[in-house]
């Protein structure tokens, strides 16, 4: 296993980490965007849902156990890497536009992911190790409320701008970036995290301006 420790502590060992991780999680948020749009059709249509995903039992549980793996493995190694790139001393040397494009972005990702893990300690506790609630009206509830809604919003700007710059970041490191169509892999990144965010924020903002949405 000594051939794995030196490629997990090599610079691209850790970002085929964060790939692989990222790129999973980025799977789940999808899957969980299409629980989370059950609400369109009603507080009832969501608990519904939610119902049905309970009733998976053990699955269930394995699934929740794996994602928690994911998410170790996914802030471990950003941090690391966080780290890495704090301490490497500055070098001068001609990059293609490309990487500058990544370079300029990347003092984001630690940031919004930092948004986003104080996000998620929230919203575990809220949804899942909160009083039993039928979600449609655990959703209401926490919607209902303003301050809640904003502070929803500004986590999702945040899951916006690093699944941008996580996909596109991905490219790079799977080798994907070329001349002749890494302006559109860029664009396509940029356009994938903005249908995502766009789609999770439509919920609040619905719940915020539009009073009977979730009556």
């Amino acid at each position: 296993m000594g051939w794995l420790q030196e490629t997990l502590k090599s610079s691209i060992g850790k970002k085929s980490v964060m790939a692989v991780t990222g790129l999973t999680l980025g799977l789940f948020i999808a899957a969980h965007l299409f629980g989370n749009l059950h609400i369109i059709q009603g507080r009832a249509a969501l608990t519904a849902f939610s119902i049905r995903l309970h009733n998976l039992g053990g699955l269930l549980h394995l699934f929740e156990i794996s994602l928690l793996l994911l998410f170790v493995l996914h802030i471990g190694f950003g941090l690391r890497l966080f780290l890495d790139n704090r301490q490497a001393k500055p070098c001068h040397y001609a990059v293609t536009g490309s990487q500058r494009r990544l370079r300029l972005g990347s003092p984001i990702i630690p940031y919004t992911g930092l948004v986003l893990l104080l996000f998620l300690a929230y919203h575990l506790a809220s949804f899942r190790f909160g009083p039993p609630t039928p979600a449609g009206d655990l959703v209401a509830a926490s919607l209902a409320q303003p301050a809640t809604g904003a502070f929803y919003l500004a986590a999702l700007l945040a899951l916006t701008l690093h699944l941008h710059h996580g996909l596109w970041s991905l490219c790079q490191t799977l080798g994907l970036n070329h001349p002749k169509y890494e302006a559109l892999l860029e664009k396509g990144a940029a356009a994938a995290g903005i249908l995502i965010g766009a789609l999770f924020m439509s919920i609040p903002l619905l719940a915020l301006f539009w009073p009977d949405f979730l009556s």
